[in-house]
């Protein structure tokens, strides 16, 4: 929701062009009375804003070895959908989408994963490259516990100036991790979630605003609006993919982009959560329910009723070693779309995009080089839990998405690489 005054955007030319209207049939006959009530209170009610920023994603799996990204996935989806209290798993963040980020001044740049599923930002996940403290840098006093499916982290809330591309971001606050454990090969992670998720985190219980609540309320971008553009591919480290602040980049998708209000149905609503079904030939999959949009879950994961329902029709078999579905080569060529409805509007999942890249068979824990995998997995529990789905990183990679924490909405569209065949 819009704070400023009368919810209006004054980020919009149009909404800016209808205040200036009002104010000039208002103004008294005096054009030096007219001009100098339009410049105070224009300096009252606008901020000067800058052009939104771009910044680089790079795909990176984990160096430290094969791992089970099904039981990674689980642990950080029941993380999510319980919160804390909850068991801290000993698997680990293996892949994941990562940008340089720099603390301090002059700032030292770390690479941080980007999860839409979390809020706070922090580094010190890896031991050999810790947490600089310069002359920005502000102990708060307040200890910080983050917990993840994957592991947690522990250390000192910092007021740090946080830099993104052109951009320096002051007195945002950030935790210098000392403890942890669940990371390795990553410095740390962006959290990009709802600025409610930071609630507790630290001992002194307050909110912790976000990079992006911090960078518009500074003006040093247009408006609270992320989006994210990737790429599918079966190469990795890679750099493909975009994170924009601020705005949309409009040469990454193929016009409209749909736009969905939050959904409204918890725990789902704590998150990106949307409302969606799923169908395959017409047949449903998923019945309309409501699930979240993340960065951070590797698969893309339905409730189990809906699971067993894609498994049927894909005529797939469960591999025990690795809990992944599998298809032979002629099964693959049958397979048909899996369709999303968003917002009335049909977002395909093609065949291609709905298998694992086969050349990256070999990070997976227990699996056969010569299969054919789907990057389809089971929740864990049946529709209507208010948590039924994680459209993850396999579905990212084809569509742009646009996270509008100034709308509460999350946007989708096409892209050229929507249908691309690359796995």
């Amino acid at each position: 929701m819009d704070n400023r005054p009368g919810g209006l955007d004054f980020s919009q030319p149009e909404e800016s062009m209808a205040i200036a209207n009002i104010l000039w049939t208002s103004c008294s006959s005096s054009m030096t009375t007219c001009a100098l009530t339009l410049h105070q209170t224009a300096r009252s009610l606008t901020v000067v804003r800058q052009s939104p920023i771009t910044l680089p994603l790079a795909k990176v799996i984990n160096a430290t070895g094969a791992t089970n990204i099904i039981s990674n996935d689980r642990a950080r989806i029941k993380a999510l959908r319980e919160g804390p209290p909850f068991e801290v798993s000993s698997t680990r963040v293996d892949y994941g989408y990562v940008t340089s980020v720099g603390f301090g001044t002059p700032p030292t740049y770390y690479d941080l994963i980007v999860d839409t599923g979390s809020s706070v930002t922090w580094t010190g996940a890896n031991p050999d490259k810790p947490y600089v403290i310069t002359p920005s840098s502000v102990d708060t006093g307040f200890t910080a516990v983050l917990l993840y499916g994957s592991g947690f982290a522990i250390g000192e809330q910092y007021n740090d100036t946080v830099t993104l591309g052109p951009i320096a971001i002051h007195n945002q606050g950030i935790v210098a991790a000392n403890n942890g454990t669940g990371f390795a090969g990553f410095d740390g992670v962006l959290g990009l979630g709802p600025v409610d998720l930071t609630s507790g985190t630290t001992t002194s219980g307050e909110e912790i605003p976000t990079v992006e609540d911090n960078a518009f309320q500074q003006g040093l971008i247009p408006a609270r609006v992320i989006a994210v553009s990737f790429e599918p591919t079966d190469t990795a480290p890679v750099t493909n993919g975009e994170i924009t602040f601020g705005s949309i980049d409009t040469a990454k998708f193929i016009p409209p982009i749909t736009y969905v209000p939050l959904t409204t149905t918890s725990p789902a609503s704590l998150y990106w959560g949307i409302d969606q079904s799923v169908t395959y030939r017409g047949e449903t999959i998923l019945i309309e329910t409501a699930g979240i949009v993340d960065t951070g879950t590797t698969f893309l994961y339905l409730a189990s009723d809906a699971y067993s329902r894609y498994q049927n029709v894909t005529a797939a078999t469960v591999e025990e070693s690795t809990g992944l579905l599998y298809v032979s080569k002629d099964q693959y060529g049958r397979l048909a779309d899996l369709v999303f409805n968003i917002g009335g509007t049909k977002f395909a999942l093609t065949p291609n995009a709905q298998i694992w890249p086969r050349a990256l068979n070999s990070a997976l824990q227990g699996a056969d080089p010569n299969k054919i995998y789907l990057a389809v997995g089971d929740l864990g529990l049946p529709t209507g839990t208010g948590f039924d789905f994680v459209d993850g990183m396999v579905f990212l990679e084809r569509f742009y998405s646009v996270f509008d924490t100034g709308h509460n909405r999350v946007g989708l569209a096409n892209t050229v690489f929507t249908k691309a065949v690359v796995n």
